[in-house]
């Protein structure tokens, strides 16, 4: 299974948040055992730079940036992901750059822990509890 993880599930692991630290973990050491490959937008990349950058410092902005090129492969943002999220119908549009990198690379499945906010998504939108219990 091929998913893209939210930017905030990236964040819960690398920022040790709570209360969704638990289940972001699990998500992540799926990713990591192989049993789903996870991508992220190339564009999160550098929101985990920025906010990590900001609460812990520029080397371990650093080494979030690098973990996170070691474990997830990379959605890209181009002309036709962004045209394609233009058309979609929600009102944020990060949400909906997500939902259109997802659709064009034909992944199965988005994971948040927002899902009203990809509600008008055309692939499955899964909570990390959910998407753990389905590997189980």
């Amino acid at each position: 299974m091929n998913i893209l993880i939210d930017t905030n599930i990236a964040l819960d692991v690398l920022l040790e948040r709570e209360p969704w630290l638990a289940e972001s973990q699990g998500v992540w050491q799926a990713c990591d055992e192989g049993r789903v490959v996870g991508f992220l937008l190339a564009s999160t990349l550098t929101d985990i730079f920025y906010i990590a950058r900001r609460l812990v410092g520029r080397d371990k902005a650093r080494q979030a940036v690098e973990l996170c090129l070691t474990t997830f492969a990379i959605c890209p943002v181009d002309r036709s992901v962004l045209e394609h999220a233009l058309l979609l119908s929600g009102t944020d549009f990060e949400d909906n750059v997500q939902i259109a990198a997802a659709t064009l690379s034909r992944l199965d499945a988005i994971v948040t822990r927002n899902p009203a906010d990809f509600a008008h998504a055309a692939i499955p939108v899964l909570v990390p509890a959910t998407l753990l219990s389905q590997l189980q």
